[in-house]
């Protein structure tokens, strides 16, 4: 972590970037784009005739931007830099249009998994709702999962009561989101730990599973199927292969982004709903 982040003076973690695209990210992007693909494309003729970027341009004119291919500057250049003002003045749908299009070029110098793979690193690291999926660029998180995680955040940070389950709350979206350095192991158990504070605050009782049972008696019907799975995921915290809630003393398996982004979206969605139900129920969370 940079220093300026450490002091508070800049942010060590972010938001998910679902319908933009941040400085940091958008200079990545191009960063990738310019070594993995129009750098490597060669500007040398081959026998007299149109150079790899002469075609790499006429392709981007004609198929992609759309424009007449007599437009095309005259120096490489002049192309190039043509090219860089389009790409950071457009939407940021529009840059993941270009980045997508790069994947479909066909040139020796060109190796398109190494560019998707970098490209992927990127997104993960600087929090893109994106991947590449199959050759495509796909959202791994929506509307509703970003909403899920905010309306849950300001939940938790309204009720006094609740204040334990929000320090929960965002320091799994930290772990999650942190730029430098991601823990998605402890970003799991802080959202786990989340929905068992939310449950004892509620019913006062001192562990998930009996919470659960207890919110039955206050009126809050919880469909069997649906408490057996959140007591399946909270076993799964718990199991010493996962190394969520134990000390790390044997073969374990390492979460990963989609599992810490799916334990808060899972973890945000039920406290939600828990907490919607007590305001229906008139039962008072202070």
């Amino acid at each position: 972590m940079k220093f300026s982040q450490r002091i508070g003076k800049k942010p060590a973690t972010k938001n998910i970037q679902l319908e933009s695209i941040d400085e940091d990210l958008l200079n990545g992007l191009w960063n990738i784009s310019k070594i993995y693909i129009i750098d490597r494309i060669s500007r040398r003729a081959k026998y007299g005739g149109d150079t790899d970027f002469d075609l790499f341009s006429n392709i981007l004119w004609h198929k992609f931007y759309r424009l007449p291919i007599d437009t095309i500057p005259d120096y490489d250049f002049k192309t190039e830099k043509f090219i860089r003002e389009n790409f950071f003045k457009g939407q940021w749908y529009e840059t993941y249009d270009f980045i997508e299009f790069l994947t479909s070029l066909d040139f020796d110098e060109i190796n398109t998994k190494d560019f998707i793979t970098a490209i992927n690193s990127l997104l993960e690291h600087e929090f893109s709702a994106y991947r590449f999926i199959d050759g495509k660029i796909a959202p791994i998180s929506n509307k509703i999962e970003v909403n899920e995680i905010q309306q849950s955040l300001e939940q938790v940070n309204y009720f006094t009561s609740l204040s334990g389950a929000n320090i929960h709350l965002t320091n799994a979206l930290e772990k999650l989101s942190d730029r430098k350095n991601p823990d998605y192991r402890n970003s799991i158990k802080e959202s786990i730990s989340a929905i068992e504070t939310t449950c004892r605050v509620l019913t006062g009782e001192s562990t998930l599973g009996k919470a659960l049972n207890s919110l039955e008696h206050k009126g809050i019907k919880i469909d069997d199927q649906l408490k057996s799975g959140f007591d399946k995921i909270y076993a799964f915290t718990n199991n010493k292969q996962s190394g969520i809630r134990h000390a790390i003393i044997e073969e374990h398996n390492n979460p990963d982004f989609d599992d810490a982004k799916y334990m808060l979206v899972v973890s945000s969605s039920f406290i939600n709903y828990l907490v919607g139900k007590c305001k229906k129920l008139g039962i008072t969370i202070k």
